[in-house]
């Protein structure tokens, strides 16, 4: 006969009976709201998804369970309502489902679907997946990364603004000349030395900073081409998606043009993504984004392969709190991790309660369960609203449209 299952206030009962046992279980279960808030064995199922659209684009999406726990997470910016509206779909298959079994959900999201990939269904995953490890490090007392085999660094680096109060000493910018980006094919001299002019009067401003410069693939292959060796004497740091990522073969050959290391990832999704990368040497730092690369779960396996080719992650993050809470949970995973972009940002118009603050440019580690950070719900909602719109861009010179 198969045994029955014992929970733990029958087992003390069983073992020390009446008003001695119901102490101690009270004690056992005063020690796990302080930490784990579930045994291991304990049922518990997703009973509801919740998605929230605030004005400045941003997407959260809520899970729910029956033990009383919630998980958030974060989705795709650009195609805000549609990411929204996805990941309620996604309750047809979660709602019921225990939420601990989060790589399980994940290949099955994923792979449920008959087509895969592309940004808002991996943005979808990416949100459930934050929401699901939120859910499991709180089920458990511990955060994420203590789920992933513990810390692989004692502070996290962070690049945003310098600051000497905090010791913020790294940053990026975007490319500019007089009066506006270079977009052209071919960019003339002028636009160039303006470009460059004003780089060096930031590295001169700015010694002892690193500096990435992004050229956010709005600069067309001839001009990136000119800017990258006009702008190598005043050592960036990074140059960041020197084209678009839709021609990798561009990009590594690109690569070879330059001794400054090239960064992208931003608009690249998943591990499939992310392998021509790597195996054509078309980027030395990778930047996916926590939200629409794949979520913890597809970072992690991203940040493993990367290893093999010795090149580190600095995930990409110009979302809010759960964002950079889950790019935080990855950076105290991995062992090849560089820095976190806005990485100082505070969120406090989001947070229940503050981050833990920098000191000499890096953040401690998240220690509070879960994702580590605590929504103020209400704070929240009183965002939620109609979300800025991402419209296309255009030559004043002559009307044709042009990347941003």
């Amino acid at each position: 006969m198969p045994n029955a299952r014992i929970d733990r206030r029958t087992l003390f009962r069983t073992l020390f009976g009446g008003s001695a046992a119901l102490g101690l279980a009270a004690a056992w279960d005063a020690q796990r709201t302080d930490a784990a808030q579930v045994g291991p064995k304990d049922n518990i199922k997703v009973t509801k998804i919740e998605t929230f659209v605030l004005r400045n684009s941003w997407v959260f999406v809520k899970v729910s369970t029956d033990a009383g726990i919630t998980g958030w997470g974060e989705m795709l910016k650009d195609d805000a309502k549609a990411c929204a509206a996805g990941a309620l779909e996604v309750g047809d298959y979660l709602i019921g489902q225990d939420p601990l079994r989060v790589v399980f959900h994940w290949q099955a999201i994923h792979r449920g679907a008959f087509y895969r990939g592309g940004p808002i269904k991996t943005a979808i995953s990416s949100g459930i997946d934050q929401a699901l490890w939120d859910i499991t490090g709180k089920a458990y007392g511990v955060p994420v990364y203590k789920l992933m085999g513990g810390p692989t660094r004692d502070r996290v680096r962070v690049y945003g603004t310098v600051n000497a109060a905090n010791g913020v000493n790294a940053m990026k910018v975007q490319l500019r000349g007089g009066t506006r980006i270079p977009f052209k094919y071919n960019e003339g001299q002028k636009m160039v030395d303006e470009v460059t002019e004003r780089f060096k009067a930031l590295r001169e401003k700015q010694p002892g900073v690193d500096i990435g410069v992004e050229f956010h693939g709005a600069i067309q292959p001839p001009t990136a081409m000119v800017m990258m060796k006009a702008l190598e004497p005043y050592s960036p740091w990074f140059y960041e998606e020197v084209v678009q990522a839709l021609n990798i073969e561009l990009m590594a050959e690109l690569a070879k043009k330059t001794h400054i290391p090239l960064a992208t990832g931003e608009r690249i999704f998943t591990k499939w993504g992310f392998k021509d990368i790597l195996e054509k040497r078309a980027a030395m730092i990778l930047q996916p984004d926590v939200c629409y690369a794949g979520g913890i779960t597809e970072l992690k396996i991203i940040a493993g392969m990367a290893e093999s080719y010795y090149t580190p992650l600095a995930p990409h993050n110009p979302q809010g709190p759960c964002s950079l809470a889950a790019s935080l949970q990855i950076a105290a995973a991995i062992p090849n991790f560089l820095s976190q972009e806005r990485g100082d940002n505070e969120y406090t118009n989001l947070l229940a309660k503050p981050l833990p603050p920098i000191v000499n440019g890096h953040r401690p580690l998240l220690t509070d369960p879960g994702l580590g950070i605590t929504i103020d719900e209400n704070k929240l909602k009183a965002e939620v609203g109609e979300p800025r719109p991402y419209l296309p861009q255009f030559d004043g010179d002559d009307g044709s449209v042009i990347d941003w």
